[in-house]
């Protein structure tokens, strides 16, 4: 199988002849793995097999980045959100956010005049060859943006936004709904242009260790509504859906599945996340990908990391549905060594004995360029015509069991960019 056709058999619940492969590493992860043995002439994703290859569009106001201060340890920059963060020199760590844009209203005003859709906002120049030649190569390859609270982090410092979207869910729900509406046009117009996807993966951390960083309710008034919208277009471009969100999102489940959501990750485990507890509760509605310890991949005793993947392996594999990657990503205390016998085991592991070679059609080469670029609709654009009302779920009660029954499906059919959503017959 290709890498393309093995990711798309786990999505849709289907025997793969192995669990796909697909992973995130720090870069001063790699810098420390070249030290230790990893070919200087090749990548981690070429030297492991990744399988999966993302693209995306800049959805930033795109202020000028500036560095402002170095020095042995820190780097302090702006940030083309309108901030400044420090990082470590070595990246190793995520970035502090040490200012913020947005400190009232009229501030994302300001900001809101800058997210519009641009054809310089893609990189077409290397993107997309890059694209056509993961496609030849037999590659899934996907769209990816950030959105929702994640995005809005960006924007707002944690404790205004957090208030806010108890406060004033409209103006948290109208941003995550302007960037929203940005991916759809600029995801768009790659597709028109030459661009080819197999799923759109959408970046929105909302757990942290204990649970939830705001509540099922509060995530149905401020972004229920872009999750539905970017799943829709997604479905109707015959795209999966895929989400990234750390920490601990379990009660969002279900809710997620309805919005239309095809694949969950990273499952951390350090969170509470349970990749077998949430397979046997949801592994006919939704793929998972991730779920295994980081720390165990470190841990001086091989033995554990065995444990880690053949017992969640037995479980997270049954019918397809699961995919390969670390419960978020590979840190630089797990050595070059110790992550080569990671993916031994899960090659290993990961093997379907039931698997039978079937005759498959040929991939479609990617579609020609088109003679001229199709430019971005010209005027003031709209997403969001009337459309039929929807009544949202209900927060689910932790006291009643979530329904087994499948959520309703966006239909590629009836989904239409610029006008009314028909209602399916």
């Amino acid at each position: 199988m290709t890498s393309q056709e093995r990711v798309l058999a786990a999505l849709n619940h289907q025997i793969p002849d192995r669990v796909p492969i697909q992973d995130s590493l720090w870069s001063s992860t790699v810098k420390l793995w070249y030290k230790e043995g990893l070919p200087e002439d090749t990548t981690p994703a070429d030297f492991f097999g990744y399988e999966m290859v993302g693209f995306s569009a800049d959805i930033t106001p795109r202020f000028p980045v500036v560095t402002l201060e170095k020095n042995e340890e820190y780097i302090i920059t702006t940030t083309p959100q309108g901030g400044k963060r420090r990082n470590h020199l070595d990246y190793s760590t995520t970035p502090e956010i040490i200012d913020w844009p947005i400190k009232s209203k009229d501030d994302w005003k300001e900001i809101k005049k800058r997210l519009k859709p641009d054809f310089t906002r893609v990189d077409w120049a290397t993107g997309l060859q890059r694209n056509l030649q993961a496609r030849r190569e037999g590659k899934f390859t996907f769209l990816s943006a950030v959105c929702g609270y994640d995005g809005l982090q960006t924007y707002l410092k944690s404790e205004q936004l957090l208030l806010a979207m108890v406060e004033d869910p409209g103006w948290i729900k109208e941003m995550v709904m302007t960037i929203a509406e940005l991916i759809v046009v600029m995801a768009e117009l790659m597709i028109t242009n030459g661009f080819s996807f197999d799923a759109g993966w959408i970046y929105n951390d909302m757990g942290y260790r204990n649970g939830l960083l705001f509540s099922p309710d509060t995530y149905l008034k401020t972004h229920y509504d872009a999750d539905r919208l970017l799943y829709a277009y997604f479905h109707s471009k015959g795209m999966k859906t895929l989400l990234h969100s750390c920490g601990n999102v379990t009660e969002l489940v279900p809710i997620l599945i309805d919005a239309g959501l095809d694949c969950l990750q990273p499952l951390e485990v350090k969170a509470g996340m349970n990749l077998v507890a949430l397979k046997e509760k949801y592994g006919d509605k939704l793929a998972f990908m991730g779920g295994i310890d980081v720390r165990l991949m470190a841990d001086p005793d091989p033995e554990k990391i065995e444990q880690e993947i053949k017992t969640k392996f037995e479980v997270a594999k049954k019918n397809g549905g699961y995919i390969y990657h670390s419960d978020h990503s590979v840190p630089k205390n797990v050595s070059f060594q110790q992550y080569c016998r990671v993916i031994e085991l899960v090659k290993k592991y990961g093997l379907y004995p039931e698997y039978q070679e079937k005759p498959q059609p040929e991939i479609q080469p990617a579609p020609p360029l088109p003679a001229k670029p199709t430019p971005v609709p010209s005027g003031k654009f709209s997403l969001f015509k009337k459309k039929p009302p929807k009544q949202k779920p209900k927060a689910p009660e932790t006291e009643k069991p979530v329904s087994s029954s499948p959520p309703a499906t966006p239909t590629t059919k009836s989904f239409s960019f610029f006008g009314k959503k028909k209602e399916p017959k």
